[in-house]
């Protein structure tokens, strides 16, 4: 993990933590790789899991220790969500490092995960949005005094104006826990409407990432993830998905790309059908 803030408290006592891998500025580079190594001989495979937002220093960094260590054992997977999203992903890899699958199939089992993590945030303005699509009507809306907005980043991006009137962001349609995060920005709607909307079995609070306002455009904010809080669930998940063999690394996968070397699988032949997990759509999850 790239940043301690994003690493979660363990559901149970069984979930271990995660390593911090940090920026070019907090530890040097021989450093870095001395902790990468022992991580390697330690564990035998590191899944570096890392946000879009962060910097370019630090992702070059990533992939600067993987070159000089020439590893093979180390995955890079870099997570187009927001980063209470990557938070809860990161748990729930953590949560199946312990399981009976192979260092491959979790990997991988990122892509699968992240269509079942609906993270967005409350905004007070998306005039600084840009990782989500906002239309010039929104943006000068986002001027009125008083405007909050409440925005889906994934799995398909939403955006609405909060009012009486407004229809509530499309949320899940199996059983979730709602976790969320205040910034500057003092609202109950993440409580009162979202959760009741959605229909969460939970809601908890936790601390704000650093990266929240630099991803979002703004540190008024509440940001929210609902996800999939069942290891059970989220195993047999990962188990419903056929398994493939890297053609390039020899490392075992789910879906349609390797979670190591990031090569798609060697035909389309051996692709899933296009009803599958990372083409057209996510199944329903186990039970739901």
């Amino acid at each position: 993990m790239t940043s301690a803030d994003l690493v979660l408290p363990p559901t149970d006592q069984q979930t271990p933590t995660a390593a911090l891998i940090q920026a070019p500025d907090a530890q040097a580079l021989e450093l870095a790789i001395g902790d990468m190594h022992l991580l390697l001989e330690q564990h035998g495979y590191v899944v570096a899991v890392y946000p879009t937002g962060i910097s370019p220093a630090h992702e070059r960094r990533l992939h600067a220790i993987r070159s000089v260590l020439e590893s093979d054992r180390i995955a890079l997977l870099k997570v187009d969500l927001p980063p209470l999203g990557v938070a809860v992903l990161v748990r729930q890899l953590r949560q199946l490092s312990i399981c009976d699958f192979s260092p491959g199939v979790v990997a991988s089992a990122a892509r699968l995960l992240t269509h079942y993590i609906h993270a967005g945030a409350l905004l007070n303005s998306v005039a600084r949005l840009d990782r989500v699509p906002v239309s010039l009507k929104t943006h000068a809306k986002s001027w009125v005094p008083g405007s909050q907005f409440a925005v889906l980043a994934g799995p398909h991006p939403q955006l609405i104006k909060v009012g009486p009137a407004a229809e509530p962001l499309a949320g899940p349609e199996f059983g979730t826990h709602l976790l969320f995060a205040k910034g500057q920005l003092t609202s109950e709607w993440v409580q009162q409407t979202l959760a009741p909307a959605w229909k969460v079995q939970a809601i908890q609070e936790c601390a704000l990432p650093s990266g929240s306002p630099r991803w979002w455009g703004t540190g008024k904010l509440v940001e929210f993830a609902s996800y999939l809080p069942d290891i059970s669930v989220i195993y047999q998940l990962v188990s419903s998905v056929r398994r493939e063999s890297c053609h390039w690394c020899g490392m075992e996968l789910i879906g349609d790309r390797c979670g190591f070397c990031s090569s798609p699988l060697a035909s389309s032949e051996n692709r899933m059908p296009s009803t599958g997990v990372l083409n057209h759509g996510a199944p329903a999850p186990p039970g739901s």
